[in-house]
């Protein structure tokens, strides 16, 4: 048998701009190849397919779920139909990984997290940097009290995108908004250290307390900030935004000194090194920790994916479904949050 033959077959359902990426970071892998890609529209199901010498293209999503080549399913597609094609491509038996957000809310994250594990598939939500090598050194760094003990994060994911009334971002229908967007990536830093804190793969909040500038057309978030406090006594400050930058870094403050980590999101989706500081009292110069990488961003998502199917697992570690629950929980609160303080119409500047 060729180690061809070894590998996981994965179907990319959607064509769009992260479904790129993810079949770019596939030629990298030496665990999975793509022998199928779906788009409601033939031709450019097509012309994807051409542009990565994948085998087998479909004008429909059914045709890729029903295909039965393809072991598991990347999910590429606008934040609300995630949850209807996870559960559909979980109940073909496939394996699923999924763009983040899971879904929509707690509630379809439940049914997700429930048929997955009735059908005995793995599901990953794909928060890819919880795979890559500079988070678990992170991780490690708090295990051994590199800044003493952490009693509050600072985590933002904010960018200045151009209002378009009818593109994804901006619309509710389509799951627009910062929280749903990007909000996630903050909440699950926090939670994720606030686990590690404890020696626990991550930790939930006991209170959330969220504020947006809502779009006076279109309703979605346009930047948010919310306060999260966990029974352990860690803090977490987390913002996000659709139409304004922001730092994008996570900052963690411990008791006996401080960490910065300018890039904890988009680590680094080719092989440069990435940073990770380290601020002591009455340090000169903060201590710098290189992390070099041996393969793509996306790849090490893919990767962890293969290798929990391959070893009969059936969640992958670095990002369970637990904790996608949690994090989801933390979104719907943060949005609930928000959207009970405004109680007059706001106007975004």
């Amino acid at each position: 048998m060729s180690n061809d033959d070894t590998k996981l077959r994965w179907g990319i359902l959607s064509t769009g701009r992260i479904a790129v990426v993810f079949a770019k970071a596939m030629e990298s892998s030496k665990t999975g190849k793509v022998v199928a890609v779906a788009s409601r529209d033939g031709r450019k199901a097509e012309e994807f397919a051409a542009g990565f010498d994948i085998p087998d293209f479909y004008g429909s999503y059914e045709e890729l779920i029903d295909d039965p080549t393809v072991q598991a399913v990347y999910i590429a597609t606008p934040h609300p139909q995630h949850a209807e094609w996870a559960l559909r491509a979980i109940r073909a038996g496939k394996h699923v990984l999924c763009e983040k957000p899971l879904t929509m809310n707690h509630e379809e994250t439940s049914e997700v997290a429930t048929e997955a594990r009735a059908w005995d598939v793995v599901v990953m939500e794909a928060y890819m940097y919880r795979c890559h090598p500079q988070t678990q050194r992170v991780l490690d760094l708090i295990r051994r009290g590199a800044i003493g003990r952490v009693g509050m994060v600072h985590a933002t994911f904010g960018f200045d995108a151009p209002f378009s009334g009818g593109g994804r971002l901006w619309s509710k229908e389509l799951g627009g908004g910062g929280i749903l967007d990007v909000g996630g990536y903050t909440t699950s830093w926090a939670r994720l250290v606030a686990g590690a804190v404890e020696g626990k793969p991550f930790l939930d909040p006991v209170e959330v307390h969220g504020s947006a500038i809502f779009h006076p057309e279109t309703g979605v978030d346009t930047q948010a900030a919310a306060n999260l406090v966990f029974p352990n006594g860690m803090l977490g400050q987390v913002s996000c935004s659709i139409g304004l930058g922001q730092e994008n870094a996570v900052r963690l403050y411990g008791t006996e000194g401080w960490m910065w980590i300018p890039s904890p999101y988009i680590v680094n989706r080719h092989l440069e090194p990435s940073r990770i500081f380290i601020f002591k009292p009455g340090a000169t110069k903060p201590e710098e920790i290189l992390v070099t990488p041996d393969r793509p961003l996306y790849t090490y998502e893919a990767d962890a994916f293969a290798d929990a199917v391959r070893a009969g697992e059936r969640e992958v570690a670095a990002m369970t479904l637990d904790d996608s629950l949690g994090n989801a929980a933390v979104l719907d609160q943060w949005l609930a949050s928000a959207r009970s303080r405004v109680d007059r119409k706001l106007t975004v500047l």
